[in-house]
């Protein structure tokens, strides 16, 4: 567990977000948590990060003077939205995916499923439907249909999914975190919602 430098709250590292000093003293953003160098970690939440950025928590943390750039939020949004879909190529090239609505039911149906991926910009009520007795799933939506059908080769894709696994378990944790970050809704849904959505 690890410790937040702003709220004090403890959490999972791979649900938080760590950082270190730079040898120039700029804080950077270590997304993977294996930069060499003192971590000092927040929760994954813009608010938190602003909050760390405009009052001193990096450099109380480091106990020194550091450099907070001022797009760091936009910094680390890119770099999880890059995790993310790297995770996608994984799960596809090992086989660990499917897309298209009726291959995602197979695998709903088959109890194959281990984390379903919505187009961000699909349609409620067909997330719904796909969604149909196994409201229990995960369901991440952070890519547009263009943007997730580049990932499967096609021109678009509204539903995938990931089979039950590590890297479904890696694809939530970091859809939870770019949920927290992101400037645009980029929700992280339980299935358990009246629309098969939460907010992020």
């Amino acid at each position: 567990m690890r410790r937040c430098v702003v709220t004090r709250e403890r959490g999972a590292p791979e649900t938080m977000l760590r950082f270190v000093v730079g040898p120039d003293r700029v804080v950077v953003p270590d997304l993977s948590a294996r930069l060499p160098g003192r971590g000092m970690w927040l929760s994954a939440r813009r608010d938190v990060l602003e909050t760390a950025r405009t009052r001193g928590a990096f450099a109380r943390a480091a106990r020194d003077q550091v450099v907070v750039p001022s797009d760091l939020a936009e910094v680390i949004e890119i770099g999880l939205l890059r995790r993310l879909t790297e995770i996608l190529g994984l799960a596809r090239r090992a086989g660990q995916s499917v897309c298209g609505y009726a291959k995602v039911r197979e695998w709903i149906e088959a109890g194959r499923a281990g984390v379903i991926v919505q187009a961000s910009d699909g349609s409620v009520d067909e997330r719904v439907r796909i969604m149909s007795g196994a409201r229990d799933l995960p369901v991440v939506a952070f890519l547009a249909a263009s943007a997730l059908g580049q990932v499967f080769g096609r021109e678009r894709v509204v539903h995938a999914a990931l089979q039950a696994g590590p890297l479904a378990s890696r694809l939530r944790h970091e859809s939870e975190r770019f949920a927290g970050m992101a400037s645009r809704s980029a929700p992280l849904a339980s299935g358990k919602s009246g629309d098969g959505v939460t907010g992020g």
